[in-house]
């Protein structure tokens, strides 16, 4: 038997776990939850890419929960799990399991060998047999009963008859997304709340309700059905014919573009330079924009933030079901804005205070400023009032940037509605602007520009102060661009965005608020890159260097 991806040294994986039950009565014996929980699951759970824990200590894993789901020939179980930190947190998680003998294995993913009732195998993660994703679907296409607590939904968009094929999608990652027949895309969600999912709950509303065509259509779900309410386990979508990422897409622009100034030899202190949220139509934007970027990139931001508008007119104009129907800003919003942003405000404070000695340069210069007008800063979140906001707020994407954006040909579509990582579960369904979407893909448009000049520092002829000052006006143009599309089509569509006072503050506030939440991401992960979200904050903020 090949070793392969497993974390068990070579002594735990020759001698394997032995426990008295047979298999289909594993869960229901004590000594085996407790090994399970401990030796087996804990070497195992640190290593997995959908593990979010990783940074903290791990104290002990506890089976919360588990449901059997059983096929024409094996066993499988369901299992919730939380783990629980030194930190004194704990996080939820779904695993299906599966025991398998030499003959039955699929794969060479293992969890650990194992005997039941004196039957030699392998304990598995369940997804990584074909068996068990065939099984998966079947219920799915034909659900409409309850089996135990689990629950399988067909949407009304699923058109398929039969089980085909199934692979793993790309590289596992937060979700393990599985493709099946090679024009579906199920995605299980590893980490796990007890609610239902953003991702599902948007998903389902974008298809069945608004009919939105420019996100994966919904197909499917499966949940699991608790005494404390219902878990989303599973969304299941169509799988758009794409040519990658916008922001790969992005990037390769943003490369192109630069390049553009050797190749044109652009003067760039003599570009026309426009304050930030100018609005701009193409035929607006300046021949030396024009001539250096090219007319592709504008068309292709046009095209975007007509998607982003429709979106947000699908996501606000529904009167029948609460989670959807706009709603006006209160005092008791405004509570829980300005508690959760001074409250991240300040841990990122802390995080910058404890991590200035690895930055230098520019970073550092930026990092003082940041530090030194700390009271200011503070004061902008503080300064919301919501008595003078005459628009309205709805359902978001909640962590819409570039990456979340599939190139379909010259058309995109948008996906992956679960919210903001770092947000609990109820705040990321918070009605919130719909302009804090718009200011998140602001903030992935200005990380592409400084991730393309960082990545090719020795490409482009230039000193670095001079590609951050022809950086900072392309994206002014982007901006102007998009904010230009985007209001003309969301208030053709009556989405209440408010007039553009009250649309710029909006904007300031939002970028603000995601470019202080990116140096804490940033700090911790590659402090190099800091530099981008401060740039953004000195930026928003007018900092004069």
């Amino acid at each position: 038997m090949k070793k392969n991806d497993t974390s068990l040294n070579d002594d735990e994986y020759i001698n394997p776990f032995v426990f008295k039950p047979i298999w289909k009565d594993a869960f229901e014996d004590e000594e085996f939850v407790k090994v399970f929980s401990s030796d087996i699951l804990e070497n195992y759970i640190i290593n997995k890419r959908w593990y979010g824990g990783k940074s903290s200590t791990l104290k002990y894993i506890e089976v919360v929960d588990f449901f059997k789901i059983n096929s024409k020939s094996n066993t499988y179980y369901g299992v919730l799990l939380e783990v629980n930190f030194k930190e004194a947190f704990y996080q939820h998680y779904f695993m299906p399991i599966s025991f398998m003998t030499s003959a039955e294995l699929d794969t060479n993913t293992i969890i650990a060998p194992a005997k039941f009732g004196g039957v030699e195998g392998y304990l598995v993660d369940a997804l990584h047999q074909d068996d068990f994703r065939k099984l998966l679907f079947d219920k799915i296409l034909n659900s409409g009963g309850k089996e135990d607590k689990l629950k399988f939904h067909k949407g009304e968009k699923l058109i398929d008859k039969e089980y085909k094929s199934s692979k793993f999608m790309g590289v596992e990652q937060s979700n393990t997304s599985i493709i099946y027949n090679g024009t579906l895309v199920l995605k299980i969600f590893r980490r796990i709340y007890i609610s239902t999912n953003p991702d599902y709950e948007i998903s389902r509303f974008l298809t069945e309700r608004m009919n939105f065509k420019n996100s994966p259509a919904y197909t499917g779900s499966i949940s699991v059905s608790l005494s404390e309410g219902n878990i989303t386990l599973g969304l299941m979508q169509e799988l758009v014919p794409n040519q990658g990422d916008a922001w790969q897409f992005m990037l390769e622009e943003m490369d192109r573009i630069f390049d553009n100034l050797k190749y044109k030899k652009i003067n760039i202190s003599k570009l026309p330079d426009i304050e930030l949220f100018k609005r701009l139509k193409i035929n607006e934007v300046p021949h030396e924009l024009i001539d250096w970027a090219g007319l592709n990139i504008f068309t292709r931001i046009k095209t975007l933030a007509t998607r982003t508008a429709e979106m947000h007119i699908a996501l606000g104009s529904d009167i029948h079901d609460t989670a959807f129907t706009p709603t006006t800003y209160n005092g008791d919003y405004t509570v829980w804005l300005k508690n959760r942003l001074t409250y991240q405000f300040q841990n990122r404070l802390n995080i910058l205070e404890n991590n200035l000695h690895k930055l230098d340069g520019l970073a550092l210069e930026l990092a003082n400023q940041f530090l030194d007008n700390k009271k200011e800063i503070r004061k902008v979140f503080l300064n919301f009032d919501w008595t003078k906001m005459k628009s309205e707020r709805i359902r978001i994407h909640g962590d819409y940037h570039l990456g979340q954006v599939l190139v379909n040909d010259d058309d995109f579509y948008l996906l992956d509605f679960e919210g903001e990582p770092e947000s609990t579960i109820r705040d990321r369904k918070v009605k919130q602007p719909p302009l804090k979407d718009v200011a998140g893909m602001f903030r992935s448009f200005h990380y592409a520009i400084y991730a393309t000049i960082f990545n090719n520092k020795d490409k482009y002829p230039y000193e670095q102060k001079e590609l951050f000052q022809a950086g900072e006006i392309l994206f002014k143009y982007l901006v102007g661009v998009f904010i230009q599309t985007y209001t003309e089509v969301a208030q053709a569509g009556n989405l209440n965005i408010g007039y553009r006072k009250e649309i710029d503050f909006l904007l300031k506030y939002c970028i603000l608020e995601k470019a202080v939440y990116e140096l804490g991401y940033e700090l911790n992960s590659r402090p190099r890159w800091a530099v981008i979200p401060l740039t953004g904050i000195a930026s928003i903020m007018e900092f004069k260097a």
